[in-house]
């Protein structure tokens, strides 16, 4: 970590500077030209503002609750934000690595689950439920040996997963 330094740093200078620094900084311009270029220059809209102040306080009043309901609805109601993250995954094959190891890991540990039952049962284990364990290790094993992070197999195994 401490040899990526210099990158790390970039990246905290372009996240603080695109998240907060640019985002008050655009916020306060907005407010700044709509008022003194649009509302000060037209009669109709100086009656309803009559100051710069009281301009802020009806926008924010009116407008943070509904830049909350429109995050929300990106988030919740729309596919919006599923399409991000679809986007995300598939030019991350990081993100598609955790995915399709997780699927694995859950599915290793629901046939183990199953297995240490039935044994605490005091059941036998037949000879398919073993062969099912053991032709899933070697599927999997077999998958992590061809895959890499640079290639697609982790984000086809995810779109099999998602296909099911």
């Amino acid at each position: 970590m401490k040899k990526n330094i210099v990158f790390r740093s970039w990246f905290y200078f372009r996240q603080g500077w695109s998240v907060y620094f640019a985002f008050f900084f655009a916020a306060l311009n907005t407010l700044i030209v709509t008022y003194y270029l649009a509302i000060e220059n037209a009669p109709f809209l100086k009656s309803i503002f009559p100051s710069f102040t009281y301009y802020v306080v009806i926008l924010v009043v009116i407008g943070v609750p509904l830049l909350v309901a429109v995050g929300y609805a990106h988030y919740k109601q729309t596919s919006g934000y599923k399409s991000e993250s679809e986007i995300t995954s598939e030019s991350n094959p990081y993100m598609a690595r955790m995915v399709s190891n997780s699927e694995m890991l859950l599915q290793l540990n629901l046939k183990m689950i199953h297995l240490m039952v039935k044994l605490t049962n005091d059941e036998k284990i037949s000879e398919s439920e073993l062969n099912e364990v053991i032709k899933l290790q070697a599927e999997f094993k077999n998958f992590d040996l061809k895959r890499s992070i640079g290639d697609n197999k982790d984000m086809d195994f995810f779109r099999q997963i998602d296909e099911k």
